[in-house]
């Protein structure tokens, strides 16, 4: 399936083969740490769980905390 990702950090937007099915496994297949992103579709915040479908526009966004 076809999936496109825009990613914050790098600020670069790519069209991606993917041959799973959840947000955990996309992150693991871009090498991504799922404790340092947030995957949204929609402008929904996805979980690690949600099923992912063809042609979707997801946006991996850099998790930052501060005191």
């Amino acid at each position: 399936m076809k999936i496109s990702v825009h990613i914050e950090r790098t600020n670069t937007t790519q069209k991606i083969d993917f041959s799973g099915i959840t947000v955990r496994q996309l992150l693991c297949q871009l090498d991504l740490n799922l404790e340092t992103v947030l995957v949204a579709r929609n402008n929904e915040v996805l979980t690690e769980e949600e099923t992912l479908q063809e042609n979707d526009l997801l946006e991996i966004l850099s998790v930052i905390s501060g005191g």
